[in-house]
């Protein structure tokens, strides 16, 4: 009774457009007071215990760094550099918005951060050239989930301390499956292109005019080089990684490209502050929620619910992922990695599923959410750049969603392509 209360209060709530941290909250207070004897100090406690974390503090220093480098010129430059040496293919402006985007998620880590600072040059000018609007926003939406996948990822973090693995070998295990989701979205881009007969930009650049290209994006192509290189050659940690990606961006912008002024650093700090702050409010209450989860032993039930279901390994992996696909397109990413992990988990391990690998499964289920329809956010970002109709939008991402979800087949049932960089 106590986990149909629990997920019952939670999803009617969402489904009247409470706010998702207020909705865990209420859940988790009403369950606790009304069909168990715990305390609801046990709320505050553990609300407390989740966000006290130092591996959390990269979170709200990747969103400041992923904000600063959108205002300082570096995502423009990186645009500017890819356009000149793919820009001319058929389909390549929608390459140049996904390569950008895999640049881009090296940097700030976050899914909106790229749409919002890839999209805010790169639709324009996809129109511009001839494609249609809502083909140009709807790859850029999926693009956009390239951003907590490839490290450095903020929903890769919190599995990290939620699961006790290594938030450095998560990172690692992330960078073949973001290549290969970039790979694929090009694949379909392009196909998508020729049959609609979406040309180049312009002709093919000179080797002068990209070297030039070069140097004007020299260090907005350093910064990745700089952040996951002294990740891996262990200078600094992942959250020391994030507040020199802020110094750097920092740096960058107002001595070098001389492009972010007081009034834009103010905004970058206020935006990051705000989302900052909702997303801890969610962590924290998302921990009770998880306590309370493990505390009437409901994700040791749902486990043994799941695996009853079959002896098929991979049948029950096809489940789960059915499902958090489905969570997805109602839930945001950190919650849902909160409260699911160790529901799912222990059924992943004992299918001999690596817990590194679970975790990129994990995410990148939940990244997908991001662009699928009725609250993917990256959609939302999109078509308020782009001002196209969310449900003309919907319709347009069904086929980059296809080239997605055959990247997640690979890394579901291929061990190798998360593992194959970790020692």
């Amino acid at each position: 009774m106590d986990a149909i209360s629990l997920f019952g209060i939670f999803f009617v709530l969402l489904f009247i457009g409470v706010p998702i941290g207020y909705a865990i909250g209420i859940a988790t207070v009403i369950t606790i007071a009304v069909f168990t004897p715990l305390s609801p100090m046990i709320i505050a406690q553990n609300a407390i215990a989740g966000v006290d974390s130092f591996p959390l503090l990269a979170i709200p220093f990747f969103m400041l760094a992923g904000n600063l480098m959108r205002s300082g010129g570096i995502a423009r430059r990186l645009v500017d550099f890819f356009q000149s040496i793919i820009g001319h293919v058929t389909g390549g402006l929608g390459m140049v918005t996904i390569v950008v985007c895999m640049f881009f998620a090296a940097i700030s880590g976050s899914a909106v951060a790229t749409v919002s600072a890839v999209g805010a040059f790169m639709i324009p000018e996809m129109v511009k050239h001839g494609y249609s609007k809502s083909f140009a926003a709807a790859i850029t939406a999926a693009a956009g989930t390239i951003g907590v996948i490839i490290p450095p990822s903020i929903p890769f973090v919190i599995y990290g301390v939620v699961a006790n693995a290594s938030i450095t070998k998560m990172f690692t295990a992330g960078i073949l499956p973001g290549v290969l989701m970039g790979v694929a979205l090009m694949i379909v881009c392009y196909i998508v292109s020729k049959k609609n007969g979406y040309v180049g930009s312009d002709e093919r650049k000179r080797a002068k005019e990209i070297w030039t290209a070069f140097k004007e994006a020299f260090w907005a192509i350093l910064s990745p080089v700089i952040i996951l290189g002294g990740i891996y050659s262990g200078i600094f940690t992942p959250t020391e990684a994030a507040v020199v990606s802020v110094v750097y961006s920092l740096i960058v912008g107002v001595f070098i490209y001389k492009e972010l002024d007081y009034k834009e650093t103010y905004a970058a700090f206020r935006d990051a502050i705000d989302v900052n702050g909702a997303t801890t409010f969610m962590i924290g209450l998302s921990a009770a929620f998880a306590v309370l989860l493990t505390l009437e032993k409901i994700p040791l039930k749902i486990a043994m619910f799941i695996t009853g279901l079959s002896d098929n390994g991979i049948i029950i992996l096809l489940l789960i992922n059915a499902f958090l696909l489905l969570v997805g397109m109602f839930i945001d990413n950190i919650p849902a990695t909160i409260i699911l992990s160790p529901i799912l988990l222990p059924v992943a391990v004992k299918l001999g599923m690596d817990p590194i690998t679970f975790g990129v499964m994990l995410t990148m289920n939940l990244a997908i959410g991001f662009c699928t329809p009725p609250y993917g956010i990256n959609l939302f970002v999109a078509s308020a750049i782009s001002k196209v109709d969310m449900g003309l939008l919907s319709r347009k991402i069904l086929w980059p969603i296809i080239g997605l979800l055959a990247v997640l087949a690979l890394v579901t049932y291929v061990d190798p392509v998360t593992m194959m960089f970790i020692k």
